[in-house]
């Protein structure tokens, strides 16, 4: 039996994340990935985007939980770092708070971007690779990749 959903590529990526307070988080996500979502039902979203591709579903809850917990964080790869500086102007024309990294190696890679959390405190970076093979790997005491991003709460 074959999808009934087309995508681009062989496969796509699945994230689905609990959220506080749908309404929110679905102006966050239509930030992020510019697009409204596919599907919206009480108290959950989709989106489908293809560019990134990407099934990203929110799923609203009662209970408090502890997104540190949960996820370390997300990111999303892009091609300049005009497109970074195009993302750090969304977000920050939208009122949220974002943390700069320019020149810092992480996966062993030297990368510029900018940090932004969702309203549940879901870490995202927006990056580009300025050198692709990196000696060395710098280690936060957070992890590779996570720095201390309390300025964005």
């Amino acid at each position: 039996m074959e999808s009934a959903v087309e995508f681009p590529g062989a496969f796509r990526v699945h994230v689905a994340l609990n959220v506080s307070n749908l309404e929110a988080s679905q102006r966050f996500y239509e930030l992020l990935l510019g697009t409204a979502p596919s599907k919206v039902r009480p108290r959950y979203a989709k989106f489908e985007p293809t560019d990134p591709s990407v099934n990203l579903s929110l799923n609203e809850i009662d209970e408090a939980f502890e997104v540190e917990k949960g996820s370390a964080h997300f990111g999303i790869q892009v091609k300049s770092i005009a497109d970074v500086h195009a993302a750090d102007k969304r977000f920050q024309d939208a009122g949220y708070k974002t943390f700069h990294e320019e020149a810092t190696t992480c996966c062993y890679a030297v990368q510029d971007k900018v940090w932004v959390a969702d309203p549940d405190g879901h870490k995202w970076e927006i990056f580009v690779v300025l050198t692709a093979d990196a000696k060395d790997q710098l280690f936060a005491e957070s992890g590779c990749c996570s720095p201390n991003l309390t300025q964005l709460s």
